[in-house]
């Protein structure tokens, strides 16, 4: 999968200086970050109202919207999907893979 989320963030990498006008990403880098945060809040919400409606094949489908969605939000901000594995291997190390990072004082001492 990391693969696939690498390819996909060179791919927009490389759409943003080729400035191709038809290209759907295009117009969402173009539409700023605003933009491209509402598309990302769009499609989570749409993951959530399809997973508490049972709907599997639309929630595969819209999962992989959110994750598009995601790595052009990350790479406007200058985030390689590099950055992310990083955070999600200290994470692991810290508290196991299958837990979310804890809030307050624990999670910033174990920052990079």
């Amino acid at each position: 999968m990391s693969d696939a989320i690498d390819r996909l963030h060179k791919a927009i990498l490389q759409l943003r200086q080729t400035h191709a006008p038809s290209s759907r990403t295009a117009k969402l880098v173009a539409g700023g970050r605003a933009k491209m945060a509402k598309k990302l809040m769009e499609e989570a919400t749409e993951v959530t109202l399809d997973a508490v409606g049972n709907d599997r094949e639309a929630v595969i489908r819209e999962s992989a919207d959110l994750i598009y969605n995601l790595t052009v939000l990350w790479t406007d901000m200058d985030i390689s999907p590099t950055d992310v594995w990083q955070e999600m291997e200290r994470r692991e190390r810290l508290y196991g893979l299958a837990e979310k990072l804890h809030k307050g004082p624990l999670a910033v001492a174990g920052s990079r």
